[in-house]
């Protein structure tokens, strides 16, 4: 009979007439068949690839004989795939293909024909020993497992046509084996092929069976012992470098001989080698035993550096690699200094031991141990913590002196660390386990004393994997390190000789005990001119040569101070390298689209056209004396800045409205000039009710950024005072300091940024606390001889200076000007 059917391409599958299965459909053409044949009869044309790995294959790249199947059941699956159970039923062959968007094929359906008595009597012989042959098949066959009930039902099977179908479905035949089944369309010669394909099978299977058996019988105790050791010898001889090398044990003892471990870990690595030779080479236990031995001798014992202590040599290196910085570089300096004189001394008291032996005998007096320097100066060294914006060259710093003093550098970056395990290791009992971060530190420099830098160490944090800082605790203690106790490693290992430098944006978030043991380094971020000679000296040359544009492009000073002001507002100079890296991009389109003869050079006005608009407006001062208006000076984390502070008095009941995201300590300081004025009413010539008939507003402009510190008392105080008093206050004074109740004026911080920033804005006077004196000299004094600095302990101070004599109508500022603020005022931080 002849049909027209969908067609449903099979991979690695022949489905045989007479059974049932699920079959997992995915791709589009065959699930629009499948699609199709469910809104027509249901039937369908199951065909099997030749290729299993053709994902689309064409009518011409499936076998032509197939079984004609009718769909019982189709489950859409969450992946969007079919999975449709399928009840074969007849053989079919394709004739030719129906033009269709998915397959679709005239197929016509054949069935073996009717046999005679004789032969009859020759299927039921081949019957039977099908199903002798299948049932030894599947008891000697391990990958098929049929139940009882399976067995029973195809023992009772008398239809040959079946029985020769269920069998090549059960049997674990290739594809081509099956799909010859399949094919056969005379029912002799298809069982003559089921026998056949079982009888291989079957003879396959005792071949292996009697192999298998000689085998064993040859190989009695003596031969797998025998066998076993030229298998460990053999792979002795490929560890130890070719076939007449050291067997591993011995390779292995040679070289913890020669690493100059101390006598207890040396101890313990030949333990550990002598139980590697009683463990079998096979077993997981071996091949941890011998990754520790192997982590034990990677280690550095008593290979070391040469150091070389020349602070002139350091210097000279700081001072190139580094544009200004000086307290730093004075700092470590200083460290390096007594690093010198101490070591100088060591080796003086040194040759005196060896001149006062007995005999004179003048051999090189033994090294000690850790534990008998551990009063030595060397070991009390300090762990420097360098602490500053990002951008403003603290690893750099790092690299620097691990330069400068000839030694190793390793960098650890902790930021997002939250398990103890990365800084002691795991211990051997898990599953790849290995040393924590430290230790593998160690082996990367290879040395005992490598300069080690704890990069973001404030950004480590804890949760139920435990506290790294905790276990850092022992790491950079140097009254503890010598003995640092590594989870995986099981033996004290020596790090007091390790220079460990940290560095971190804050501490706050440092724990305490941490902070405690490191010496903290400020570093500031740069002025306006620094970031510009950095610029010229460091960035420009490099971004210049980096876009091959060197001996093409100059970019003048007066255009890096635009881009310093305009395009960046940070502490550090990471951002000012990427505006010059965007200018020198531009500027390497600008040279291959339109070439240019000679040098160009980028002056201030062409900035923008290479940049863009500017990102940001420079604080400026404001023009005129206002009423309720002054100018106060605020530190942030990019650098100081221009805070204005406005406050405005109308008729009302008392109430008082704070605006300007200010923070809880800025409120504060609200209230605590009110009260003060509430004091000092007569003084100034103030109502002494205003508190109930006046409304006072203080606002801060740039209301989106939040602001917070003390440090913006005084500020407010004058700007309260003048909105109640109807004075105006000086525009050209800008102030910082916090109030107190009883009008002193109080110590803040950032006094260096601040004055930069006022500088900047164009202020040429500056009221600071009294207290902040002494901080004036970290000022450049390129900057502090153009500046007016007052400084004072009283709020009358501050009033005396800024508040004019009244006016009859209050100038409230109409469209005050507010410092732009990247990032939050910690006022007085």
């Amino acid at each position: 009979m002849i049909w027209e059917l969908p067609v449903v391409a099979l991979r690695n599958i022949v489905l045989m007439p007479g059974m049932t299965m699920n079959v997992d459909v995915g791709r589009p053409k065959s699930k629009r068949a499948v699609d199709e044949a469910q809104a027509a009869d249901r039937r369908v044309l199951m065909l099997t690839q030749r290729e299993a790995r053709t994902d689309d294959p064409t009518t011409a790249e499936l076998y032509d004989t197939g079984v004609l199947g009718v769909i019982k059941q189709v489950v859409r699956m969450p992946d969007n795939t079919y999975q449709v159970l399928i009840e074969a039923q007849e053989r079919a062959r394709v004739l030719d293909e129906v033009p269709s968007s998915y397959m679709r094929v005239r197929a016509e359906t054949f069935q073996a024909s009717t046999p005679d008595a004789e032969e009859a009597r020759v299927l039921d012989v081949l019957v039977s020993e099908i199903k002798s042959s299948f049932e030894e098949y599947q008891r000697q066959n391990k990958g098929l497992r049929l139940d009882n009930y399976q067995l029973e039902n195809l023992k009772a099977l008398s239809d040959a046509a079946l029985l020769a179908d269920t069998v090549t479905h059960h049997a674990t035949w290739d594809v081509e084996d099956k799909q010859a089944v399949l094919a056969e369309a005379d029912l002799r010669p298809r069982l003559e092929k089921v026998l056949g394909l079982l009888a291989r099978d079957l003879e396959r299977f005792n071949l292996d069976k009697k192999i298998a058996g000689r085998v064993k019988e040859q190989m009695d105790s003596n031969q797998r012992e025998y066998y076993l050791r030229e298998q460990m010898k053999a792979i002795g001889q490929e560890l130890g470098g070719g076939e007449d090398g050291p067997a591993e044990a011995e390779a292995l003892k040679e070289r913890v001989e020669a690493a100059g471990m101390p006598a207890s870990v040396k101890e313990k690595a030949l333990k550990e080698i002598q139980r590697l030779e009683r463990t079998p080479g096979g077993s997981p236990e071996s091949t941890v035993v011998r990754n520790y031995v192997e982590w034990l001798l990677d280690l550095p014992w008593s290979s070391r550096d040469e150091e070389v202590l020349d602070i002139a040599r350091t210097e000279d290196i700081l001072n190139a690699d580094h544009y200004a910085l000086g307290d730093v570089k004075d700092r470590i300096l200083e460290f390096l200094a007594v690093r010198q004189l101490t070591q100088v001394q060591q080796k003086e008291a040194s040759s005196e031991e060896d001149t006062a032996t007995e005999g004179g005998d003048s051999s090189e007096t033994p090294e000690r141990s850790a534990e008998e320097r551990v009063d030595d100066a060397e070991l009390r060294a300090p762990i420097l913590c360098l602490v500053g914006p990002p951008g403003v060259g603290k690893t750099s710093l790092g690299k620097s002196i691990a330069r400068s003093l000839n030694r190793k550098f390793v960098r650890m970056a902790l930021g997002g660390m939250r398990d103890e395990a990365e800084v002691r290791g795991h211990r051997r009992t898990y599953i790849g386990s290995m040393p924590g971060r430290i230790i593998q530190g160690m082996k990367q420099a290879g040395v005992v004393n490598p300069i080690i830098l704890l990069d973001e160490i404030d950004k480590m944090s804890s949760d139920w994997r435990g506290d790294p800082s905790s276990a850092m605790l022992e790491v950079l203690d140097p009254e503890q390190n010598h003995t640092f106790q590594d989870h995986y490693l099981e033996v004290p290992y020596d790090l007091s000789q390790v220079m460990f430098i940290t560095t971190a944006n804050s501490l706050q978030t440092i724990p305490r005990p941490l902070l405690d043991r490191m010496e903290v380094i400020q570093i500031p971020g740069y002025t306006q001119a620094e970031k510009v000679e950095i610029a010229r000296r460091y960035r420009v040359p490099r971004q210049v040569r980096a876009h091959g544009l060197e001996g093409r492009l100059d970019i003048t000073d007066a255009a890096l101070n635009r881009v310093v002001e305009e395009y960046t507002a940070e502490s550090g100079v990471r951002n000012l390298d990427r505006q010059i890296s965007r200018l020198a991009r531009k500027a390497a389109r600008e040279l291959l689209e339109q070439p240019w003869e000679g040098v160009r050079v980028i002056d201030a006005p062409q900035i923008p056209d290479y940049l863009g608009v500017p990102l940001h407006r420079p604080d400026r001062m404001e023009k005129e004396p206002q009423v309720g208006v002054a100018q106060g000076l605020a530190w942030t984390s990019v650098g100081g800045t221009m805070l204005l502070v406005e406050a405005l008095a109308t008729p009302g009941s008392g109430k008082i409205n704070m605006t300007g995201s200010l923070g809880d300590v800025m409120k504060e300081s609200v209230g605590a000039a009110i009260a003060y004025l509430r004091a000092h009413a007569a003084e100034y010539g103030a109502d002494p009710d205003f508190h109930k008939n006046i409304d006072l507003h203080v606002h801060f402009p740039d209301g989106a950024t939040p602001k917070d510190g003390p440090s913006a008392g005084i500020t407010i105080t004058t700007a309260v005072i003048s909105a109640i008093t109807g004075r105006p206050v000086r525009a050209d004074v800008a102030m910082t300091g916090e109030i107190s109740l009883r009008g002193r004026v109080l110590p803040i911080g950032g006094v260096k940024e601040k004055l930069l920033a006022a500088h900047q804005g164009g202020i040429r006077e500056v009221i600071i606390p009294k207290d902040n004196e002494p901080h004036l000299q970290e000022v450049p004094e390129s900057i502090l001889s153009d500046l007016t600095v007052h400084a004072v302990e009283r709020v009358s101070e501050v009033l005396d200076l800024l508040l004019l004599p009244g006016q009859e109508e209050p100038n409230l500022a109409a469209d005050p000007v507010a410092a732009p603020k990247a990032e939050r005022p910690q006022a007085g931080a």
